[in-house]
């Protein structure tokens, strides 16, 4: 009985060692060393109390893949929007450093305004920053040859420095702001715990469309503020002219920073010919 066993186990063993050296053994030795995995996109936020619907940039259903929320303590609209504190530039560093440890792959932030730490914090880091939906600014220029539409949060607090920290120079634009209207200067700017997302959407499409009624030359709309992709669909709708947003800018970099095998879940033998 026992000279059975070793034999049976035996040419078991013998199997198993033909089949790994004819098919190749697959070894996965993993190393770990952090709390958690899996975030993509590190997303450094404001730290505010209005409400985020889907397409905000703080509300994680926005994203077809996982981000990791880091709020900034003491960074607020007042001291990034209104008037900027340079001393707020190091709770920034610290935190993308802190993201980058945690193991994402690209770091963003949820206003358009901090721009100008663009900089700063790409330095910071070893892994792409892109602080700002103006950075699109440039590209949409080079791929429409027009007048580059901007909406932005507060166009009175948009400054020429703003916009040289994006490389916007030399391009013609136009903006509109969104600082004189009723409800998304109370919800989003005053920073409302409770608001009417319609009337936002009504205030957006009315200052989207007037700005190129003003300017009919406009051959695409770029939302500085990243609260604004909710509405990107119905002001697109409206003027039929595209619309670059933070979802996406967001979903751009991601596909750089994720790349697709297309030959394993596309085998060339079975698609071509």
């Amino acid at each position: 009985m026992l000279s059975s066993i070793l034999i049976f186990l035996t040419n078991f063993i013998y199997c198993l060692a033909i089949k790994y050296f004819i098919f190749g053994v697959k070894m996965c030795k993993l190393i770990g060393g952090r709390h958690f995995y899996g975030p993509v996109i590190g997303i450094l936020l404001l730290e505010t109390k209005f409400p985020r619907v889907v397409g905000d940039v703080g509300n994680a259903h926005t994203y077809r893949f996982p981000v990791r929320f880091k709020v900034i303590k003491g960074a607020n609209i007042g001291n990034i929007v209104l008037r900027l504190e340079r001393n707020v530039i190091e709770l920034f560093i610290k935190a993308a450093k802190e993201l980058e440890e945690e193991g994402v792959r690209a770091i963003t932030t949820s206003c358009g305004f901090t721009i100008l730490f663009q900089e700063e914090l790409a330095k910071s880091v070893k892994i792409p920053v892109f602080t700002s939906s103006l950075l699109m600014v440039p590209l949409v220029y080079r791929l429409t040859q027009g007048r580059v539409g901007i909406l932005t949060a507060n166009s009175k607090c948009l400054t020429e420095k703003h916009l040289k920290a994006a490389g916007i120079e030399n391009i013609p634009i136009a903006i509109a702001g969104l600082e004189d209207k009723p409800e998304f200067s109370r919800m989003i700017l005053e920073d409302s715990s409770e608001g009417d997302i319609y009337k936002i959407r009504d205030e957006v499409m009315f200052t989207a469309k007037e700005l190129v009624e003003k300017y009919p030359d406009i051959k695409a709309l770029v939302f500085e503020c990243h609260n604004l992709s909710p509405f990107s669909f119905y002001v697109q709708k409206e003027l039929k002219i595209p619309i670059f947003d933070f979802v996406s800018f967001v979903e751009f970099i991601y596909k750089a920073v994720v790349k697709e095998d297309f030959f394993t879940k596309y085998p060339p033998k079975y698609y071509v010919g």
